[in-house]
């Protein structure tokens, strides 16, 4: 019994002894608040070739797609206006460029949407304390919570209270840092990610072989995700 108290004092003297790292430092990023990242960049995604969009026409069933690619030349070929450029433009600049073209022609005051249901040309890196770390297409909209899901979730060791978001915007890398534990619990809101986020989830400050060794004892197997 000795031989255990022990090992669970020095094991807790090593988890309290890791130093808390600097992320923002290390990784040469400026560190902003969570929700100044949500805004960083946000709308500015430009449509590409091969990417699937939803394109709606108010009340115009025959111009209205659940789904369209955009072709490999990043056009859309649609009724009555033929071939749409659409790769460079923002799914808000292309919606005003169709109602203009219908408007001049065909419609009275069209009402254009279109969304991007699957964008082919972006892509996530999740790093860190997952199961498999990698580089992860984006399906449409994807949130934190789906791209570690992606990656198959975190982790026994992962520190899911700081879970970092890095993002370049204008040739400057910033990263934020979210609370996953409190997004999975409904206490924060899930954010949206953009193509070539790179997630990355820490680790615990107490080390993978310090945790493995405690979960191998059954008498302290109730510390095991302790911090």
């Amino acid at each position: 019994m000795r031989v255990l108290s022990s090992l669970f004092f020095v094991t807790m003297l090593a988890a309290c002894a890791s130093p808390t790292r600097d992320k923002a430092f290390m990784t040469e990023a400026s560190l902003v608040d969570p929700t100044a990242l949500q805004q960083m960049g946000a709308g500015d995604y430009r449509i590409g070739a091969g990417d699937k969009l939803r394109l709606t026409v108010f009340q115009v069933e025959g111009l209205t797609f659940e789904e369209i690619r955009v072709d490999a030349s990043g056009n859309l070929q649609l009724p009555l206006i033929g071939s749409v450029r659409a790769a460079g433009m923002t799914p808000a600049s292309l919606s005003e460029d169709l109602q203009q073209r219908l408007g001049q022609r065909y419609l009275r005051n069209p009402q254009v949407s279109v969304i991007v249901n699957e964008a082919a040309n972006q892509k996530i890196t999740v790093d860190g304390a997952v199961t498999k770390p990698g580089v992860y297409e984006m399906r449409g909209q994807t949130s934190l919570v789906q791209a570690i899901a992606m990656a198959e979730g975190a982790s026994r060791v992962a520190d899911v209270k700081e879970v970092a978001v890095f993002r370049t915007i204008d040739g400057r890398r910033h990263v934020a840092l979210f609370n996953l534990q409190a997004i999975r619990n409904g206490q924060a809101s899930d954010p949206l990610l953009q193509g070539d986020d790179i997630v990355v989830v820490d680790t615990s400050r107490m080390s993978a072989a310090w945790r493995d060794l405690i979960v191998a004892l059954p008498a302290f197997s109730a510390f095991a995700y302790l911090r």
